[in-house]
Formats: structure tokens, sequence, C-alpha cells
């Protein structure tokens, strides 16, 4: 199992429109093979930052299966412009 994090940095006051686009959004990702579940957690010191963290079953589900996808495309036109700046993301994989 692969873990992909990002700590979502969301333009001042745009919170709501963003949780309410990430609903809108998730069956984008959730339909992609190989993907196993998504936390988006709110900060409790920053209202505009989240931490998101999603499970794939591999690293080439997320950066083949969902980001070469259409439906990747989607999920970028729905969400991309809320962030500012752009999130770095990085997989982490299970302890040995």
């Amino acid at each position: 199992m692969i873990i992909e994090s990002a700590i979502l940095s969301i333009k001042a006051g745009q919170g709501r429109a963003f949780e309410a686009a990430l609903r809108d959004a998730r069956p984008l990702i959730e339909a992609t093979p190989g993907f196993l579940g998504i936390e988006i957690w709110p900060c409790v010191e920053n209202p505009d930052q989240y931490l998101l963290l999603v499970r794939w079953e591999t690293l080439e589900d997320h950066t083949i299966g969902f980001r070469k996808s259409g439906r990747f495309q989607k999920w970028r036109e729905a969400l991309h412009h809320f962030y500012d700046p752009m999130p770095v993301i990085l997989h982490y994989s299970e302890p040995a």
C-alpha cells in the first residue's frame, strides 16, 4: 500500500467552497482502480489548510491510473484553482 500526502493551502476564505467542490469531485478519484480510501483533515490552527491522505494499492495506481486519466482532468478543474500555492505531493510506503 502507498499513502499519498499533501498539505492543501486554500485561498483565504475559500474553505467552504473547497469542501463542497471536494464532495462533488470525490467520485472521480474513488472510481480509480487501486484506490483504497481518502481522508481530508482540516487544520486546527489554520482554517485555510487541509491535510490530504489517499491510500493506493500501488504508486502507479495514482501516478498513471489516476493522473493520466480523464477523471484527473476533471478533478483538477474542480479543485486546483483553490490552492495557493500548489501542494507538494509525496508518497509513502508501508514500513519494512
